[in-house]
């Protein structure tokens, strides 16, 4: 198989690299392909091998209770890094991650990464620039966690993965999250987020269009995300 150069471009890792610098860099990737459901990685059992990234489709990162409740720390779309913790810390995989929809993976292995590492200053800054980024994430996520209310967690959600949208109305992108997904986001159970989803309707933030949701006032919406409890 061939790796794109154009994809590795498009890669936040790779941002700002040069066609010379790309080329010498792609004999480290490799490519993987995963069906609908597939477990990509499993939490805490397995030593990490590889940093991976997405070229198509989407997965989810999530962690699991001993009771088997599961709460999903970050839906991952294309361009989008994952298990690079552990690659550089030397720790078991954080979380599980498993493909939402057909997905394809590049990935890199970890003592690729650091040979990379070594020979692309470049590439280095991306990276400390990433984890920061996902540290911002988390430290958000416990603050809705602590702090926001259900309903004002769930307005974040919807904005957050609501596609492009005109005249005040725009619909949920794929992959298509259900209520029970949006639950283990927000750290509720189904139902919370069905009331919560009532209530946005109601108060004309949103519309239920059968199965799909749509934005009808943003700025309305926006003002609830800010709910707090």
């Amino acid at each position: 198989m061939t790796i794109d150069i154009g994809v590795l471009q498009s890669v936040p890792y790779f941002s700002n690299l040069d066609r010379e610098e790309l080329e010498s860099i792609r004999p480290y990737v490799f490519e993987r392909s995963y069906r609908k459901g597939d477990l990509i990685l499993l939490e805490e059992e397995e030593e990490a091998e590889a940093v991976y990234f997405v070229v198509s489709g989407a997965a989810k990162a999530f962690k699991t209770s001993a009771e088997g409740k599961e709460q999903i720390l970050c839906i991952l779309r294309a361009g989008e890094s994952f298990n690079d913790v552990p690659v550089f810390d030397g720790g078991p995989n954080p979380a599980s991650v498993t493909a939402m929809t057909p997905l394809t993976l590049y990935g890199v292995g970890k003592l690729d990464v650091e040979a990379i590492l070594r020979g692309h200053p470049n590439v280095a800054m991306n990276v400390i620039r990433l984890l920061a980024e996902k540290v911002r994430h988390f430290v958000g996520m416990v603050e809705d966690l602590s702090f926001r209310h259900v309903t004002g967690r769930v307005a974040r959600l919807l904005l957050k993965y609501a596609g492009d949208h005109q005249d005040g109305g725009g619909s949920t992108p794929g992959p298509r999250l259900t209520q029970q997904d949006m639950a283990a986001m927000v750290g509720t159970a189904r139902e919370v987020v069905g009331r919560s989803l009532k209530a946005l309707e109601e108060d004309g933030a949103i519309k239920m269009d059968r199965h799909r949701i749509v934005i009808a006032d943003k700025e309305l919406l926006e003002r609830m995300s800010g709910a707090v409890s």
